[in-house]
């Protein structure tokens, strides 16, 4: 089976490795990929999305795999285009991905079918804005569209609010877009990832992300510091309170819309006192939280993602672990206000007992791995139980140093009782 994955990130990595380790046979290739990924997938030159999807009739590509969201809705779309030369394509057309590209049209989404969800209000001004806040707070903004996991703030005061409006309509540091000033919910977050083929689906394994650069959850908004993988963080109570409330009426509603999809969709919930409330949609599995559940994935991933994309769901083809699984992510410094790039990264082959996915590194004129994005890598551990994942986790983080690296110390244990 040859299979291309589109992306280059810790994610693709993480899916990429999944690929390569299925029983079915596989020839893996990457665009744009990473130095680190070209150890298991051979590179592809493109410069868009009809270049690369003639390569693929070229090559005889038998799958793609949408990684990265921004290709989902670039040009054509990435599935668009694939649909008419002919390639299985796991991952969902530009019309339902703007269920992620467009914060408003998930919303609309969410109230047309009656999908729990906060209240909000759509804006175009910072004066409309404020008058949407309304004093009250504290207040989530988002901006409607795409910001690489950055373009949502939680704004405890006013202070931090302006902040944000000023990034957003003065200085436009996302381009240009609308914002959602939505209601603050309260509880405890978790991320459901679903496999989705036309009207079928499978819940996987849940995980939860931590998006703040410092411990208990302080500082500004990342991409994610990390994240927790269990299938006991979803017991069989709650697992069909979300089904029913949010998940299958979300399948429904893409089916009623006339949105074909065939690909992972990610739910981010937060567990209100209320029950269950959908914050938003992703196209596609969370980053850092793929390289936490993939991991724990057993069975043939490879032919389950084929068999998808064709238009039939196997769930019989995986399974997923017992225990836990853990991501730890290592930050460059300055990251996320800027990003330093070319300190050398020290001890990866000193780890031994855990997973290394690489995010942003490529290597330097003598061969060695240095850094060259936000987030560095992450080190992935499973256990039996969260503590001993957590304990391990950070032990084998511990061989892996460079000059300014950030990472959090409160992974695994933060949010946790």
């Amino acid at each position: 089976m040859k299979v291309l994955v589109v992306g280059k990130g810790g994610r693709e990595h993480a899916i990429i490795t999944a690929l390569h380790e299925s029983p079915t046979e596989t020839e893996i290739y990457s665009f744009p990929g990473s130095d680190a990924i070209f150890e298991l997938a051979k590179p592809v030159t493109a410069d868009g999305v009809s270049s690369l999807v003639s390569f693929m009739q070229g090559e005889g590509i038998d799958l793609c795999v949408a990684g990265e969201e921004s290709y989902l809705v670039k040009d054509e779309g990435l599935a668009n285009a694939c649909k008419v030369a002919g390639i299985p394509c796991w991952g969902p057309p530009k019309e339902a991905a703007q269920l992620e590209a467009s914060k408003e049209f998930a919303k609309e989404f969410m109230v047309r079918h009656g999908i729990p969800t906060g209240g909000y209000a759509a804006v175009e001004t910072i004066d409309d804005a404020r008058s949407a806040i309304g004093g009250v707070y504290p207040t989530v903004l988002k901006f409607d569209g795409l910001a690489a996991g950055k373009g949502v703030a939680v704004c405890p005061d006013e202070e931090s609010a302006e902040a944000f409006l000023d990034e957003v309509f003065t200085q436009r540091k996302f381009g240009e877009g609308r914002v959602l000033v939505e209601e603050f919910l309260t509880g405890p977050e978790i991320s459901i990832f679903v496999s989705v083929v036309d009207s079928d689906y499978q819940i996987l394994a849940p995980a939860r992300d931590y998006k703040r650069i410092f411990d208990n959850d302080e500082g500004p908004n990342t991409g994610g510091m990390g994240a927790v993988s269990s299938l006991e963080m979803l017991d069989d109570e709650l697992r069909q309170l979300i089904d029913g409330t949010i998940i299958r009426p979300t399948v429904e509603g893409l089916q009623k819309d006339g949105l074909p999809y065939r690909g992972f969709l990610y739910f981010g919930i937060m567990l209100t006192p209320d029950g269950p409330k959908i914050l938003e949609y992703n196209c596609r599995f969370g980053d850092p939280e793929a390289q936490s559940v993939l991991p724990m994935i057993e069975g043939d991933f490879a032919e389950y993602v084929m068999s998808g994309a064709k238009g039939e769901l196997r769930p019989d083809l995986i399974d997923f672990a017992a225990g836990w699984s853990i991501c730890l992510v290592s930050a460059s410094a300055g990251y996320p206000e800027s990003s330093r790039s070319g300190d050398v990264i020290s001890g990866l082959e000193d780890v031994e007992d855990a997973r290394i996915f690489h995010a942003g590194t490529r290597r330097n004129e003598e061969g060695e791995f240095e850094t060259a994005g936000g987030r560095v890598l992450v080190v992935v551990a499973r256990g039996e139980s969260r503590e001993n994942a957590v304990a391990r986790v950070y032990r084998e983080s511990d061989k892996v140093t460079f000059d300014g690296m950030q990472r959090r110390l409160d992974i695994g244990t933060r949010n946790f009782s």
